[in-house]
């Protein structure tokens, strides 16, 4: 079975091709600038190599979608005959709030249900949305699967997703920790088991994934017990240019002092984080280049990123009565061996210790120490092919 991996953002589309008999990507693109001028296709074909630029008007998602079809099947680049190849589709959708707590095939009420979701991820679910509908329309008859962010993290129980906001702040306007990057943690705890040889329900995880979006989860049994993010992708660990956990007087202290919503919010998402406090960049290797040459403050930002996630991990151990592995994936924690290093430097005592030389690796590793009683993993993430994984699922029944 083929499967279509669709990731629709508001002006953007990112899509692979899957064959599932394999596991291998056929085909990847992005289409960038729908409903802008400019708007383009860029395609790759991944058994050849053979990349394109396709500039043409994109008015709308169902545009773009067409635009993919066809360079999908097109005889120069593309990897298939014809659109019938395609067995489904397999959704990204940010925000699944309560209604979701898996993936699921989508019709009109879990359509419904995800417009109702709306008002807690205004900017992601709908395009997500606009996505699955052009899909419908330039694929008819194909089964569309949505596979959601949150999902992952409705196994918490109350006590770890409830704020101490009165009750009714929860009933009426469903206001609780959901988490994110649900996909990313429950694709990399599954390839942890694998790496241990045990099953997943054998296992107390604590993932890291760690980027300009990080969040940290406990996962126990193969199931989400606590994460760092909450209400919004805002909370937890420090972030790119995200505030991470904090007072939340402070909001009501600058809205004191003159500003309003939408310029806390645009301070808090978009200008803090080691962004902020470094005053350089939201990327770690600027950050670690400037912190070399004594740049002070950012060594505070990859000073209080490390010690934020690390604490993290000792309240995730803690909450679930031990830790068998901890896991780094995404941009950060599969490639900075450094952050990695300094996060778990001092939890010697929990028996998480690594090998500095093994640190120094790529790509999928177990870079414990050899006296170490707690396995320390770097693993690649791939939200994509799990999307692909949890469709073929769905439409095998």
């Amino acid at each position: 079975m083929k499967i279509l991996v669709i990731n629709a953002g508001s002006s953007s589309l990112k899509y692979q091709l899957i064959d599932m008999d394999n596991e291998s990507v056929m085909a990847k693109g992005l289409c960038e600038r729908i409903g802008i001028d400019g708007s383009n296709l860029q395609h790759t074909n991944m058994a050849s190599g053979k990349k394109v630029r396709i500039d043409s008007p994109m008015h709308s998602h169902a545009d773009a979608i067409k635009l993919v079809v066809d360079a999908l099947v097109d005889p120069g680049y593309g990897v298939i005959k014809n659109m019938s190849e395609i067995g489904a589709v397999g959704h990204r959708v940010v925000h699944g709030a309560e209604y979701f707590a898996d993936s699921c095939l989508i019709d009109g009420k879990v359509k419904e249900a995800l417009e109702m979701c709306t008002p807690l991820a205004p900017l992601h679910n709908p395009p997500n949305i606009i996505g699955i509908e052009a899909c419908e329309k330039i694929m008819p008859g194909i089964k569309q699967a949505g596979v959601f962010d949150t999902a992952f993290h409705q196994t918490m129980p109350q006590k770890a997703f409830m704020y101490g906001l009165p009750y009714k702040c929860y009933e009426e306007k469903k206001i609780r920790k959901y988490g994110f990057h649900g996909t990313s943690h429950k694709y990399v705890s599954l390839e942890a088991a694998k790496m241990l040889g045990k099953k997943p329900e054998e296992l107390k995880i604590i993932t890291c994934h760690l980027g300009n979006g990080s969040s940290v989860t406990a996962v126990d049994g193969g199931k989400s017990v606590d994460t760092s993010m909450g209400f919004t992708p805002l909370d937890g660990t420090i972030m790119g240019t995200r505030t991470g956990s904090m007072d939340p007087a402070v909001v009501t202290f600058l809205m004191d002092e003159g500003l309003d919503s939408k310029r806390i919010n645009v301070l808090m998402n978009k200008e803090s984080g080691v962004y902020g406090i470094s005053g350089i960049s939201s990327d770690f290797r600027d950050l670690t280049q400037a912190a070399d040459n004594g740049n002070e403050r950012a060594a505070l930002a990859l000073d209080m990123f490390s010690y934020g996630v690390k604490k993290f991990i000792g309240a995730y151990a803690a909450a679930m009565g031990g830790v068998d592995a901890i896991v780094f994936t995404a941009g950060v924690g599969e490639n900075d061996s450094r952050t990695r290093s300094a996060i778990v430097k001092g939890l010697e005592f929990m028996g998480i210790k690594i090998d500095e030389e093994k640190n120094k690796g790529r790509g999928c590793m177990d870079i414990s120490a050899e006296d170490a009683t707690v396995k320390t993993l770097v693993i690649p993430t791939n939200e994509e092919l799990m999307i692909a994984r949890e469709t073929k699922k769905l439409v095998e029944g």
